[in-house]
């Protein structure tokens, strides 16, 4: 069930469009993301890389870059351990990259998921110090993990943490051990930073670390080496597409075809993205759930292997690896989806947080299952699955439920947690599984309304009022992403005059449209024939189906919810508009 609603944020659209000398559909998207002022206008319309903010801002920075040069200059052993996903990957990537070029002796480490867990741990810290490291550098995890912190500190080694998640409310204080133990936190959630810019991922962090190292060892264009990747991993971690995370990802998109790393270019080269214009859609759905799969199925040492090999050959073989590894992924995915949807169907139709252990379903997947059972629910999803020594899970939220805050209400009963809002992870035994789900059930204050999928369209724009010149004007609301929608418009009252079905799975329908006497023809929706065609007869019958796939006259009409962009065929470029959502009126 879902319900449509018009955002109706206020402000001087007349004077925003003359100003800026933009159109007032334009001026409005702007005031629909609250970006009202004049500076902030500019800054979201025109982007500029030297616009970021002064890493400086960041507790401990510089004593950060002070402790990482003596290290160097002493040829200490430095080792960057990161995580097992894209900004895990990036991050790692980059400082390891980073700190070998400016004559660090340098190594990394992830974790392996099932075998490690998430985070840095006891036992990877004894390794490191078996094997000399003097300093340890954390990428995108070590924030909760104060186990091998004090390890590692016992043993008089340095240690230094960068990541950006969250940190409990009650432990974000100068009492919190993390804090006093190790020799630098870099997080802008720490109670005394004043970096500005809160949703930075762990891979931006990284790169402010060597974008400054850079600068002192006068490595030229420090301000876009990497930039690529820290493109890559915002767009993948969702975090806010605002503020300096939007020029991180324009500054990248530009460079990411004429990137220097061999293993990138052939990747690109190997999914196709080489003659095309790459936006968020390709990073999200295509490069990042290829470097994913290797943390989930593998090692995600893997796709660091591609990213750090100079060898075309090696690199082509990896790649080849990669994209194997990931159809795999997709493969496990849609069967533990169907059991977890059976299960849910059959047992927790009524449950407002969806708590669902299914010990068939791999770990490495389940992070990608929670986010679809919240998708087709819109509820908050938890899914449970066996691991080595207890029972793993992942969580995805709703905008209405702080997953992170509700877990911490669960803490006596689980083994670890950590994440986000809107996402996390856990570990408890199998014996509490109905006592988590009874708890957050028992505990929460979401209605149902709460529970009523709310979709938001920026204003009501009739087909008939598109043109190329709005379109690209559109466009520069991109890249789109968390905190930053993809516009969305409203049309009403549209005749269906014919239904074309395209696609092997019959999951590209096309539409000829008419509004106010005018028909359009490139009108696409991305839905299962079967599912719609079931929808039409239910409603209208099967004559009026079968009509409409004629092109004959028929009684269909539906309001839509769509986005207009450009189709570019054979250098032909017309306007072509994506269903988004419909109704039947």
């Amino acid at each position: 069930m879902e319900k449509w609603y018009i955002r109706n944020k206020t402000g001087n659209i007349d004077k925003i469009s003359n100003e800026f000398n933009i159109s007032k559909v334009l001026a409005k998207l702007l005031v629909n993301r609250d970006i009202i002022d004049n500076e902030s206008i500019n800054n979201f319309l025109y982007p500029d890389i030297n616009n970021q903010y002064d890493e400086l801002l960041f507790n401990d920075f510089q004593i950060a870059i002070n402790i990482i040069k003596k290290k160097i200059s002493e040829n200490k052993k430095i080792r960057v351990i990161g995580d097992y996903d894209v900004d895990g990957i990036s991050s790692t990537y980059i400082l390891y990259d980073c700190l070998n070029k400016i004559g660090a002796d340098v190594d990394f480490y992830i974790p392996h998921r099932v075998n490690d867990g998430y985070g840095i741990n006891k036992t990877i810290v004894l390794e490191a110090k078996a094997k000399g490291i003097d300093t340890i550098i954390t990428c995108d995890n070590g924030i909760s993990q104060l186990e091998a912190l004090e390890i590692a500190k016992n043993m008089d080694m340095t240690y230094i943490i960068t990541d950006h998640h969250d940190i409990a409310t009650e432990n974000n204080n100068k009492n919190n051990p993390i804090f006093n133990l190790a020799d630098v936190v870099i997080n802008p959630h720490k109670y005394s930073c004043k970096y500005p810019n809160k949703s930075i991922c762990g891979t931006g962090i990284a790169y402010k670390l060597a974008r400054s190292l850079q600068r002192t060892y006068k490595i030229p264009h420090y301000n876009t080496n990497y930039i690529e990747f820290v493109a890559l991993a915002t767009i993948c971690d969702i975090v806010d597409m605002r503020d300096e995370n939007r020029i991180f990802v324009v500054e990248g998109l530009k460079k990411i075809k004429n990137t220097e790393n061999i293993g990138l270019r052939t990747l690109l080269n190997k999914c196709g993205l080489m003659d095309k214009e790459i936006n968020t859609y390709h990073i999200g759905f295509i490069l990042g759930p290829i470097f994913n799969a290797t943390g989930r199925l593998e090692s995600a040492l893997l796709a660091l292997e591609l990213l750090t090999t100079n060898e075309p050959d090696k690199a082509s073989d990896i790649a080849d690896k990669l994209i194997e590894l990931n159809q795999e992924r997709k493969d496990m995915t849609q069967e533990s989806l169907d059991r977890i949807f059976n299960t849910i169907e059959n047992s927790y139709t009524n449950d407002k947080v969806l708590v669902v252990y299914n010990p068939k379903v791999h770990e490495s997947v389940a992070g990608i299952v929670a986010g679809k059972v919240k998708e087709r629910y819109h509820k908050p999803a938890i899914i449970l699955t066996k691991s080595k020594n207890h029972v793993k899970g992942s969580a995805r939220s709703i905008e209405e439920y702080n997953i992170y805050n509700e877990l911490f209400k669960c803490k006596d009963i689980l083994l670890n947690f950590g994440g986000h809002p809107m996402a996390a992870g856990l570990s408890l035994d199998e014996s509490m599984i109905e006592h988590l789900r009874y708890k957050l059930n028992n505990l929460t204050t979401l209605t149902d309304e709460d529970l009523i999928d709310k979709i938001y369209i920026d204003l009501p724009l009739p087909i008939e009022n598109l043109t190329e010149k709005l379109i690209e004007e559109i466009k520069l609301i991109e890249p789109c992403g968390n905190g930053n929608p993809k516009p969305l418009f409203g049309a009403k009252d549209l005749e269906i005059l014919k239904l074309n079905v395209f696609g092997k799975n019959k999951n590209v329908l096309k539409f000829m449209l008419k509004s106010r006497e005018k028909t359009y023809q490139n009108i696409v929706l991305f839905k299962n024939y079967d599912e719609f065609s079931l929808e039409i007869e239910s409603i209208y019958g099967k004559n009026t189906l079968e009509n409409m796939l004629l092109g004959k006259e028929n009684s269909c009409k539906i309001d839509i919810i769509y986005y207009p962009e450009f189709n570019i065929y054979n250098g032909y470029k017309q306007i072509q508009i994506i269903i988004k959502n419909y109704r039947f009126v």
